[in-house]
């Protein structure tokens, strides 16, 4: 059996036991490199996805390939960034993507704005495609989605009220609604989302019509309120009467109450001192912009639940020069996925940053040579940039990466770990283990350092402008 007739065997074997968005997403470009006796090595289009499968994939893939009588022990990975050019040896995932008439395809419920039992308004819905599930954790927001999951499992007892800040378009009121939506689908419970606007213009409607009890009884019958952008509650001060009141009821009742705000408690300007303090009385988290490795994550997700398939290196370009927000992220990958299907095309590095030009973005800095396929980056793991770093020193591989502390290794050692964090978003962990095991924060202080010492040292400045010119970037 041809190594690629034997690749698409497996990963129709894998169709079984893999997502298949995943499947069509991690899959696209790989192949089969070497195959001997009982090993086989698999070229991976992308350094961000060797990880990815060694991590999860390995194992399945093993029997995958046992399953198919092939007498395989090892499997190894190794990065080849032509497998993904037009006509490359990569796997073209997309003769696996045609649709599958006979599967089931759960509804999810229509999105309402509320539940209602009789005459009375009871409970406010809120959008089904909020998920704790299809939140994206990163280190940035990782306390934030804990905090969410533990007043799911255990609403009115933990972190009560639960406040949650940040900037606009970093996922706060996914979190929000994922948690009304947990609450509902664990225990029933009458949850009332909505934001702070949306509270404001009811209690100006009930005193207009002379029903701020009305008002009351409708809020405080809830099990969970759920307040998005609090601040908006700012030198309104009827409103923030109205809402103090709901809240010492629904807190003094064990009943739920879920903040969000651009900011912590402390910095909201024109909301009274009493309601400052209750909002400090249970958990306050904040939700921060994700690093590189997170917004990628979200991409991969995004692709999935569209059933799209972007090519690796267009995911990593968008990942890497969309820095406001997740908005901005999403926006950017639902327009490609839109004017490749109008096109009937494939988004490419060069489709999506004419796409971010049109948004505003003019500078589009993911290293330079990914704009045109032909002038790729010289590196594709870490190994090429110790050895790129090494030979403009002058220094040995085996010295970069060893034990000596001596100035004329520490330097090129600290430049090497600053290029692979800052311009290929390697974790500090994974700096650590490719330096001889050492310690992340090792790798923290060498780029501290460096972003420090740039600032000042002209001489450094050339040098890593060199390098980085060495590396195609």
């Amino acid at each position: 059996m041809a190594d690629t007739q034997l690749w698409r065997s497996v990963i129709k074997q894998l169709e079984t036991k893999i997502k298949k968005a995943d499947l069509l997403v991690w899959f696209q470009g790989t192949t089969i490199l070497t195959k001997q006796e009982n090993k086989v090595v698999i070229g991976l289009p992308s350094i961000f996805s060797e990880e990815w499968f060694s991590k999860r994939y390995k194992g399945i893939l093993l029997d995958a390939f046992r399953e198919l009588g092939q007498k395989i022990d090892v499997i190894e990975f190794e990065i080849d960034s032509s497998l993904i050019d037009e006509g490359g040896a990569g796997m073209d995932m997309r003769e696996f993507a045609a649709d599958d008439t006979k599967r089931k395809v759960r509804k999810l419920p229509k999105r309402q704005e509320f539940k209602v039992v009789g005459s009375d308004l009871t409970s406010k819905m809120m959008n089904p495609k909020y998920s704790l599930d299809n939140f994206v954790v990163g280190n940035d927001n990782r306390l934030a989605h804990a905090a969410a999951s533990a007043v799911v499992r255990k609403p009115g007892t933990a972190y009560n009220p639960l406040f949650v800040y940040g900037d606009v378009g970093l996922g706060k009121t996914h979190l929000l609604q994922a948690i009304g939506n947990g609450i509902q689908l664990e225990t029933g419970k009458l949850v009332i989302y909505c934001t702070a606007e949306k509270f404001t213009n009811e209690i100006v409607e009930a005193i207009r019509k002379n029903d701020v009890n009305g008002f009351r009884n409708r809020y405080r019958r809830a099990d969970v309120l759920i307040i998005d952008d609090i601040q908006f509650l700012a030198k309104k001060k009827r409103t923030q009467e109205e809402f103090f009141h709901t809240f010492n009821d629904m807190y003094h009742d064990n009943k739920q109450v879920v903040l969000s705000s651009d900011r912590p408690p402390k910095e909201l300007d024109g909301i009274e001192e009493r309601l400052v303090s209750r909002f400090e009385m249970g958990m306050i988290v904040d939700v921060g912009f994700p690093d590189y490795e997170t917004r990628l994550a979200i991409m991969h997700k995004k692709c999935q639940e569209m059933e799209a398939l972007i090519p690796t290196d267009v995911l990593e370009f968008i990942a890497y020069n969309a820095r406001a927000s997740i908005r901005e992220l999403e926006g950017i990958l639902v327009q490609a996925i839109a004017q490749a299907k109008l096109e009937n095309s494939t988004p490419t590095v060069n489709s999506v940053a004419k796409i971010m030009k049109k948004l505003g973005m003019v500078e589009v800095n993911k290293p330079s040579s990914t704009i045109e396929r032909d002038s790729r980056p010289l590196v594709t793991n870490c190994d090429d940039v110790i050895n790129i770093v090494s030979g403009y020193y002058k220094v040995d591989f085996t010295e970069l990466t060893g034990d000596r502390r001596s100035r004329d290794i520490m330097i090129p050692r600290q430049v090497c770990m600053y290029l692979l964090r800052n311009e290929f978003n390697f974790s500090f962990e994974k700096i650590g283990d490719e330096f001889g095991g050492r310690n992340h924060t090792t790798a923290m202080h060498a780029y501290n350092k460096m972003v420090k010492a740039l600032k000042n040292d002209s001489k450094l400045v050339r040098d890593v402008n060199a390098i980085k010119k060495e590396m195609g970037m």
